[in-house]
């Protein structure tokens, strides 16, 4: 079984565990599955609180789909997470980033 059939499994038995909902967003993601990456991390960001990465890994995605705006909102929201965390290189790449998409 790969992680991509993994992962969705665990999302189709327990739709609630975020956890399932994250690895299947980084599966889906390293496969190029963008479009279905931003699905899975929407719904994981909706149920936990975290520390910054997601939103990272989300507006990556958002970018590969053209959606530069929605990226550059992930990447403030990440920005606004990881300096909840004391992730402040996170925050400043992520500000980095947001130039980037310009």
């Amino acid at each position: 079984m790969d992680r991509i059939e993994y992962f969705s499994a665990l999302v189709d038995s327990d739709p609630d565990e975020p956890r399932a909902r994250y690895g299947l967003a980084v599966a889906l993601r390293q496969d190029g599955r963008h479009a279905e990456a931003i699905e899975q991390y929407r719904a994981y960001l909706g149920m936990a609180e975290d520390e910054g990465a997601a939103y990272g890994h989300l507006a990556e995605c958002l970018a590969a789909t053209g959606d530069v705006s929605g990226a550059a909102d992930a990447y403030l929201a990440g920005i606004d997470a990881a300096l909840r965390n004391g992730h402040n290189g996170l925050a400043a790449d992520y500000e980095a980033a947001i130039e980037a998409l310009s």
